[in-house]
């Protein structure tokens, strides 16, 4: 599906209240309806659908010793049990014994970028990372978050001395670059995610417009390779800006 296309038709544009929001959130310049907003809702409410239904036995305290070993059948409890490890084993490397602590953000970050890209390659959604409204919001929530565990873990006075090196007489030259540094990650958060995903979903409708009928396996099969590889990239990149924060530097 072409990102941004007005005539293909989208699912949650059948949804009372979430069609409301796309022609509500209209863009200014060409008026098209704001797919990223809806179908962003909606993937956020088809995750936490899948939470609650792999928590359930837990929430309501009915697991005995046979519910720690996996069900010999794919479950969404498996499957979700799969994903956190893996998402903790990730963490675990980058993040060290640091790891728990952000797993609620990093997981968030992973679920939701992962459903969101894997979502353009099912008929009638639309993407919402196809949007740079919405890679830019969660770039700009990995900026504000790791700056604000670093002031957490360090304190202003000492945080703000990371931008200034190791030696204060190259401070003068330090302290533009790590700022400039700085403020250059959520803008090549943001493009990064944006550009290969629209890019993958318009190669992948103008092939399937000149061969519908055998390029479309080749395209879908890429799409899922780029789908986990920006995820993974995407995470990866906010774990190390979130290290280097809260790390404690030897002077």
């Amino acid at each position: 599906m072409a990102a941004g296309a007005s005539t293909d038709i989208v699912w949650t544009s059948f949804i009372p209240g979430l069609n409301w929001l796309e022609h509500h959130f209209l863009n200014p310049e060409t008026h098209a309806p704001a797919y990223h907003v809806s179908n962003g809702i909606l993937i956020s409410l088809i995750i936490l659908l899948l939470a609650v239904l792999g928590t359930s036995k837990i929430k309501r305290g009915e697991m005995s010793d046979d519910d720690l070993v996996p069900d010999a059948k794919l479950t969404i409890r498996n499957l979700l049990e799969l994903m956190v490890t893996g998402i903790r084993g990730i963490m675990k490397d980058s993040l060290g014994v640091a790891a728990p602590k952000f797993l609620y953000l990093i997981g968030a970050f992973a679920f939701f970028i992962l459903f969101s890209n894997l979502s353009g390659l099912v008929p009638g959604f639309m993407p919402p990372t196809d949007n740079i409204n919405t890679t830019l919001a969660l770039a700009l929530v990995v900026f504000i978050s790791y700056n604000a565990y670093g002031i957490k873990e360090h304190g202003v006075v000492k945080y703000a001395a990371h931008f200034c090196g190791p030696f204060w007489w190259l401070a003068w030259l330090m302290l533009p670059i790590e700022i400039i540094s700085h403020f250059a990650r959520p803008m090549s958060l943001c493009l990064r995610l944006f550009g290969n995903i629209m890019g993958d979903h318009l190669v992948g409708a103008i092939f399937f417009m000149l061969a519908p009928l055998v390029v479309p396996v080749f395209t879908s099969v890429l799409g899922l390779f780029v789908s986990f590889v920006q995820t993974f990239v995407f995470i990866l990149l906010a774990m190390v800006y979130i290290s280097g924060a809260i790390a404690h530097q030897e002077h």
